[in-house]
């Protein structure tokens, strides 16, 4: 199964965003690629980097889209990770989340994001679901940029023996900090050693980024890292691993230490 990585330029501009998912949809598919994930807010831009404030978020706009970019999956037999925001009307609050889009009749649940921090504090409500799902007999893992930092969160996934992990960044700056970059690098290196994973990473490319949109083996080597500050499409086809020696150990003992 091949999957792919998406990073673009995120902004408020819900049409200007919808137009760079659609074209990295199109050039995924050329590459026969099965799933493709977006950034965080991807569709509408994070509050308040790309977007001033979630309450000026049309998402009627959003929702119409969503709508498109279903029809595309459709159309290409993809599966999308969409990063969005979602409102709920009733509780006048609003999630940080990935809407997984299939290209048939399956209905996934979507994953909002529960490690909730600064500006997420004052603009989201904290999600609950597991972020756990399969696509042609692969089980996929999703988290959500600040999640990086906590390694619970990825433990979690260990346990439900996912084999690729997807984590969607909007984590950007006015100004370069290769230091920063380097830091969440180490995260990602970190979080796929740890639990024998393959993760793929993408982050959004407004301004200058602060973590990589990259693909990482389980045994923690890049394998690939997008340009940074540009457009473009990251693609991995996945097959499952070879065994080997310290991998083995780091799973044996894993799995011991959770009681598994």
């Amino acid at each position: 199964m091949k999957v792919a990585a998406f990073q673009f330029e995120g902004s408020d501009d819900i049409e200007k965003n919808l137009l760079a998912i659609e074209q990295g949809i199109i050039k995924a598919a050329e590459q026969n690629v099965r799933f493709m994930i977006t950034q965080e807010c991807a569709l509408c831009g994070y509050p308040p980097i790309e977007t001033e404030k979630v309450a000026n978020i049309n998402f009627h706009q959003t929702k119409k889209a969503t709508e498109q970019i279903s029809q595309l999956a459709i159309k290409h037999q993809m599966y999308i990770g969409l990063g969005t925001i979602i409102p709920d009307e009733d509780q006048n609050s609003y999630t940080n989340s990935v809407i997984l889009i299939s290209p048939n009749e399956e209905n996934f649940p979507v994953y909002h994001k529960r490690a909730l921090w600064g500006w997420d504090r004052e603009n989201f409500t904290r999600g609950n679901e597991k972020g756990v799902f399969t696509i042609d007999n692969v089980k996929l893992g999703l988290r959500i940029c600040f999640e990086i930092r906590f390694p619970e969160y990825f433990r979690e996934l260990f346990r439900e023996n996912v084999e690729i992990v997807f984590v969607s960044f909007c984590d950007v700056a006015k100004e370069p900090n290769p230091k920063r970059y380097e830091l969440i690098k180490s995260h990602l290196i970190t979080r796929a050693v740890e639990n024998a994973v393959y993760l793929i990473s993408v982050n959004s490319t407004w301004g200058y980024q602060t973590a990589p949109t990259c693909l990482i083996d389980p045994d923690g080597d890049v394998l690939e890292s997008a340009p940074q500050d540009q457009e473009y499409l990251l693609t991995l086809k996945y097959e499952l691993p070879q065994s080997n020696f310290g991998r083995d150990g780091r799973i044996h003992h894993s799995k011991e230490l959770l009681g598994m």
